[in-house]
Protein backbone atom coordinates (compact mmCIF):
# COMPACT_ATOMS: atom_id res chain seq x y z
CA UNK A 1 0.00 0.00 0.00
CA UNK A 2 1.43 3.31 -0.85
CA UNK A 3 2.05 5.92 1.96
CA UNK A 4 -0.41 8.80 2.34
CA UNK A 5 1.97 12.06 1.97
CA UNK A 6 0.44 15.32 3.35
CA UNK A 7 1.57 18.81 1.69
CA UNK A 8 4.21 20.58 3.17
CA UNK A 9 3.33 24.97 4.51
CA UNK A 10 6.33 25.59 2.13
CA UNK A 11 3.93 23.80 -1.10
CA UNK A 12 0.52 25.36 -0.10
CA UNK A 13 2.12 28.81 -0.01
CA UNK A 14 3.72 28.21 -3.13
CA UNK A 15 -0.10 27.18 -4.68
CA UNK A 16 -1.52 29.83 -3.34
CA UNK A 17 1.19 32.24 -5.22
CA UNK A 18 0.71 30.08 -8.31
CA UNK A 19 -3.27 30.69 -8.05
CA UNK A 20 -2.60 34.35 -7.11
CA UNK A 21 -0.75 35.02 -10.50
CA UNK A 22 -2.71 32.80 -12.29
CA UNK A 23 -5.62 34.90 -11.54
CA UNK A 24 -3.91 38.33 -12.04
CA UNK A 25 -2.89 36.90 -15.42
CA UNK A 26 -6.55 36.15 -16.39
CA UNK A 27 -7.75 39.28 -14.88
CA UNK A 28 -5.20 41.28 -17.08
CA UNK A 29 -5.50 39.28 -19.93
CA UNK A 30 -9.52 39.27 -20.50
CA UNK A 31 -10.17 42.20 -18.11
CA UNK A 32 -7.74 45.00 -19.18
CA UNK A 33 -7.31 44.65 -14.96
CA UNK A 34 -3.47 45.60 -14.23
CA UNK A 35 -3.32 44.66 -10.61
CA UNK A 36 -5.96 42.54 -8.23
CA UNK A 37 -4.15 44.23 -5.19
CA UNK A 38 -6.04 46.81 -3.96
CA UNK A 39 -5.30 50.66 -4.54
CA UNK A 40 -7.37 52.38 -2.31
CA UNK A 41 -8.23 54.07 -4.69
CA UNK A 42 -12.19 54.13 -6.32
CA UNK A 43 -10.89 54.71 -9.75
CA UNK A 44 -8.24 52.21 -9.63
CA UNK A 45 -9.96 49.29 -7.46
CA UNK A 46 -13.73 50.14 -9.45
CA UNK A 47 -13.59 48.73 -13.44
CA UNK A 48 -16.07 48.90 -15.95
CA UNK A 49 -15.94 45.66 -17.67
CA UNK A 50 -18.33 43.78 -20.68
CA UNK A 51 -19.83 40.82 -20.08
CA UNK A 52 -17.85 38.79 -22.91
CA UNK A 53 -14.82 39.91 -20.76
CA UNK A 54 -16.37 38.44 -18.06
CA UNK A 55 -17.89 35.38 -19.45
CA UNK A 56 -13.71 34.90 -21.13
CA UNK A 57 -12.32 35.38 -17.56
CA UNK A 58 -14.58 32.57 -16.17
CA UNK A 59 -14.14 29.98 -18.85
CA UNK A 60 -10.42 30.62 -18.49
CA UNK A 61 -10.54 29.88 -15.05
CA UNK A 62 -12.92 27.05 -15.36
CA UNK A 63 -10.20 25.45 -18.01
CA UNK A 64 -7.47 25.98 -15.65
CA UNK A 65 -9.51 24.31 -12.59
CA UNK A 66 -10.30 21.16 -15.53
CA UNK A 67 -6.53 20.80 -16.14
CA UNK A 68 -5.20 21.03 -12.60
CA UNK A 69 -7.77 18.65 -11.69
CA UNK A 70 -6.25 16.23 -14.53
CA UNK A 71 -2.76 16.62 -13.67
CA UNK A 72 -3.62 15.83 -10.37
CA UNK A 73 -4.49 12.71 -11.57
Amino acid sequence: MARKTYPTPASVRKAARDLEALLAKIAEHHLDIETLEEQKMDDLDFHNVSVWGVERALRAAYEAGKADGKAAK
